[in-house]
């Protein structure tokens, strides 16, 4: 028998919405980068992907985000030997940094929120 975790009621899948692109871009954000914000992507994913439609949008959202990110972060470390990747690292940083509080205001409202250049790893 599998145990199937009963849906989160509207409010608390808000407040898991929010605080999703909240743990995952202020994680990425206070570690300086690569893993910590995927980790706390994958955490929210796996515990609450099941919990209701809203909340599962956005972890999803916000891990190929957070995937993203990784990618981008490794080729700015690749190219920091010529410089132009301390640039793609500071971008990084700021786009981080502005498409965590929009997904984290659009979960708010109860919209759903696609970050703008994310490669769609997962569904």
């Amino acid at each position: 028998m599998s145990y199937t975790p009963p849906p989160l009621r509207q409010s608390e899948e808000r407040t898991w919405a929010i605080l999703t692109h909240v743990i995952a871009g202020g994680l990425n954000l206070v570690t300086g980068g690569l893993f910590a914000g995927l980790i706390g992507a994958i955490v929210v994913y796996v515990v609450f992907k099941d919990r209701g439609p809203l909340i599962r949008q956005h972890a999803t959202t916000t891990l190929n985000f957070q995937i993203t990110l990784i990618i981008v972060e490794i080729i700015g470390w690749i190219l920091a030997f010529v410089l132009v990747g301390f640039f793609i690292l500071a971008a990084a940083w700021i786009v981080n940094i502005v498409f965590s509080i929009m997904g984290a205001l659009a979960a708010s409202r109860g919209e759903p929120y696609t970050y703008p250049l994310a490669i769609r790893f997962f569904k």
